[in-house]
């Protein structure tokens, strides 16, 4: 690795604008409703921040043959970029399709087919440094919504190594993520026992709605604007967490917080439920919720992170839960002792998966840290003007 890291320093190193080094096309169509249980492989752009990773053989979603015909075509070795997304950081994420059969994607995703002088993978790994999101974000327009066109894309300049230098980091790179992978299969065998702990057979326990499980507390929610907080000690609570630290309290005790609106209800890249203890002040992006017993809200918290919410989620560019569909979800309601048992066992796990300074987390989160000091190291290299 040193012998290799010295070479790249002698290195020098041509960047070229990415429409110089392969095609890019804009995609068109493919709203989820013509999704199919089979058929061709599909692509959805909003899969590419939340189910894809850097590469993929296999696709989440498949359209008919008749559908396929109107769509943008994908084929072995082409990288697709998201070009839409409410979040800066995902606007521009890659993925490089390594399928054998052809695949199609749709709009808001652009399809770049790299020429011989640049490797796809290479390419994807690049589109994460800080490079790449400083370059995107030049040509970044809107503000809800976020979009960077095909032609824009085509503008941000990459660095072309020679191929077997390309290849080199691409296999470096890869052996981290590899390993960062299967660290996160760990994190995911513990959501499938969890799964199976939460499923129950029909008839097995009686189900009741949440509203009648739980005291909901929103009344007595009170948000602050960034600009009137007073700093303290106390934790001010969001949708997704603590989001600043402030002087009073309006809670003490232990609760259950539930995002009530947010990107993060459908991208669930954090818990949209988690719980609370003593004092505490709550804005009014987080329901909360007061349970009888430990056991019960704990249950309820492992119950609502592990289902699809989508059914009681309305708004599509600002996704919300509101009140009334918090209340009509409906949650399994063993007895008691199940109960304890249940969340016993999931209180074991969840310190393991969950902690912050220790178990899978905490290693994955050194193995990404490493990763991404090498992934930097590997893909900086001096810039030189176009044509100098």
């Amino acid at each position: 690795m040193s012998a290799f890291m010295e070479l790249l320093e002698c290195i020098e190193m041509e960047w070229k604008p990415l429409g110089d080094v392969g095609q890019l096309i804009r995609g068109n169509g493919l709203p989820k409703s013509d999704f199919t249980e089979s058929g061709v492989p599909a692509i959805h752009y909003g899969q590419i921040y939340t189910y894809y990773g850097l590469s993929a053989t296999l696709t989440k979603s498949f359209v008919s043959s008749e559908s396929a015909k109107k769509l943008r075509k994908v084929d072995k070795g082409d990288v697709v970029i998201t070009n839409t997304s409410e979040n800066h950081e995902d606007v521009g994420k890659a993925m490089v399709y390594l399928g054998e059969q052809q695949a199609v994607t749709g709009g808001h995703a652009t399809i770049f087919k790299p020429s011989e002088i640049i490797l796809g993978k290479y390419f994807v790994y690049f589109t994460q440094t800080s490079v790449f999101t400083n370059e995107k974000r030049k040509y970044a327009k809107g503000t809800k919504v976020i979009d960077v066109s095909a032609t824009d894309m085509a503008k941000i300049q990459i660095p072309i190594p020679p191929l077997n230098i390309q290849a080199e980091i691409v296999r470096i790179l890869d052996n981290f993520t590899e390993l960062t992978a299967e660290l996160t299969a760990r994190k995911k065998q513990y959501n499938y026992y969890r799964d199976q702990l939460l499923s129950f057979d029909d008839g097995e326990v009686q189900w009741k709605l949440l509203g009648e499980l739980a005291e909901n507390l929103d009344s007595m929610r009170k948000p602050i604007t960034s600009g009137l907080r007073d700093s303290g000690e106390i934790p001010y609570y969001g949708a997704s967490g603590v989001v600043d630290y402030v002087k009073g309290y309006i809670f003490d005790g232990d609760f259950l917080l539930v995002s009530e609106d947010g990107a993060n209800l459908i991208a669930r890249s954090t818990p949209i439920a988690f719980s609370i203890s003593g004092k505490s002040w709550v804005n009014n992006h987080a329901h909360i919720l007061k349970f009888d017993t430990y056991a019960e809200r704990r249950f309820v918290e492992f119950y609502l992170n592990s289902i699809d919410l989508t059914p009681y989620i309305s708004g599509a560019a600002q996704p919300k839960l509101n009140q009334k569909n918090l209340n009509s979800i409906s949650i399994p309601n063993p007895t008691p002792a199940k109960k304890v048992s249940i969340v016993a066992i999931l209180d074991k796990f969840d310190a393991l998966t969950n902690s912050i300074t220790e178990g899978l987390p905490r290693e994955i989160e050194l193995r990404q840290q490493q990763y991404a000091y090498y992934r930097d190291f590997l893909l900086t290299f001096p810039k030189t003007e176009v044509g100098a």
